[in-house]
């Protein structure tokens, strides 16, 4: 029996995909195993949003490599959709497969035999025109559902059409099958991914169906204890979806949703699809319904064109903001975007300040939410993740919690109330014979 190892980089959309294919490997009998347990194949799922991602892929290559000398090495992913040439000059791949044929893999590389020449399967993105369902389980607590691919929307900075090709997804009744599945198993937490999910409903081309109906739907499934929303666009979460999820069952109060600049200027430079007025009207509405939603912002610092000016337009509009955190990305060129033809190129070194910047602010911003909700009461879902014999798990409200491992708490839900912000920081709660503590 041949054993198989996966490394996934990137995006919960890709923890999907990499789930998937595995079970696709062990339900031919290949036998799946950790990276390090010398397996005769490696599968490496590889990400293109920053512009390092050709360093990632050759040093896991040679890691592989050294583990497994006589290994077959395929990679997949954006990356390998992008530059797929580029990726079979790295010493050690025997094949790259594109956004098409990753799903195809067992059959298209016939028992993993080794010849003289990388193999390059990667057609032109217009090929990848099919939705192909996939959902992560036995990976982690929570499930990733993927529910959407693609993206019609071409950011003046994005690499992703070009990765992944136009919007698709899956059909409702498809999705409630998988979830139904995923809700035999032990896992209590679904978070649903895509590249752009709020444009879910597009089949072959036409819009058949919608983000909310998909939403009302999953509702009603028994059996999950919570549906988590990844990533939306400000324009695409509408008023029906927030005002859904502030008196569903099972959507928690949680909204991640990208900004990538606070100053009008820059938003349209960038061909996002809305101004900083909407997404500001989008934060009060979540706010006013569920003032403890927790609400994560994606930003970019460093576009061309970005003035000091500009960039304290985002800071000021960010401070004001009633958010939770911030992901903080630091632009860099990426090959055949517009962007990179743009005048008003950043340096590198204000780059780097801004983000630090911008990075403090979320240190800040999530601390004011933890305050914001000390003496209330929420639910932690615990996980099997442990550092320094501490476990830890999540809110509803995405507020992470610590307490001491205890195995019988992996996997459950338990009720508890922030009550206090100790000296590093971190947010205490008390549940009876059990203390916690909160990570910002």
């Amino acid at each position: 029996m041949k054993k198989v190892a996966f490394y996934t980089l990137g995006c919960k959309l890709n923890y999907s995909e990499t789930s998937t294919i595995s079970r696709m490997f062990e339900a031919k009998g290949y036998q799946k195993v950790e990276f390090e347990q010398n397996p005769d194949i490696f599968i490496i799922n590889t990400c293109s949003v920053t512009d390092n991602a050709d360093k990632k892929c050759k040093k896991i290559v040679k890691e592989a490599k050294k583990i497994s000398p006589n290994s077959y090495v395929t990679i997949i992913g954006c990356y390998a959709q992008l530059k797929p040439q580029e990726i079979s000059e790295i010493e050690g791949v025997d094949a790259v497969l594109g956004a098409a044929e990753k799903f195809r893999l067992l059959e298209l590389l016939d028992g993993f035999a080794k010849t003289q020449e990388t193999k390059v399967l990667a057609s032109e993105i217009q090929e990848a025109n099919i939705f192909n369902n996939a959902f992560s389980i036995h990976d982690r607590t929570r499930t990733f559902l993927k529910v959407q691919d693609g993206c019609n929307y071409g950011c003046a900075f994005c690499t992703i059409p070009l990765a992944r090709g136009k919007s698709r997804s899956d059909s409702i009744e498809n999705i409630l099958k998988s979830a139904r599945e995923i809700a035999q198993t032990e896992v209590k937490e679904v978070v649903l991914t895509g590249v752009n999910i709020g444009d879910f409903g597009i089949r072959e081309g036409k819009r058949q169906e919608r983000f909310s109906d998909l939403v009302f739907a999953l509702d009603e499934v028994e059996g999950i204890e919570r549906f988590r929303i990844s990533s939306i666009e400000p324009n695409l979460l509408t008023n029906e979806v927030i005002e859904f999820v502030s008196r569903s069952r099972r959507f928690v109060p949680h909204f991640h949703i990208p900004l990538q600049s606070g100053s009008n200027t820059i938003l349209r430079a960038m061909g996002r699809r809305y101004l900083r007025e909407l997404y500001e009207d989008r934060v009060d509405k979540i706010k006013t319904l569920m003032p403890h939603c927790c609400i994560g912002v994606d930003v970019i610092v460093g576009f061309p064109g970005e003035t000091d000016e500009l960039f304290l337009e985002t800071y000021n509009f960010l401070n004001e903001l009633d958010i939770s955190y911030l992901h903080v990305f630091t632009y860099s060129e990426r090959a055949n975007t517009r962007a990179v033809e743009m005048d008003g190129i950043v340096p590198i070194k204000k780059r780097n300040e801004r983000s630090k910047m911008l990075r403090i602010l979320s240190e800040k911003k999530r601390r004011k939410f933890y305050e914001e909700n000390l003496g209330k009461t929420f639910t932690v879902l615990f996980e099997e993740d442990v550092e320094d014999g501490k476990m830890h798990g999540f809110t509803e409200n995405y507020i992470r919690v610590a307490a001491k491992y205890d195995p019988l708490l992996v996997n459950e839900l338990k009720t508890v109330t922030l009550t206090s912000i100790n000296e590093k920081g971190n947010v205490e709660v008390v549940e009876p014979e059990l203390v916690y503590e909160s990570h910002t």
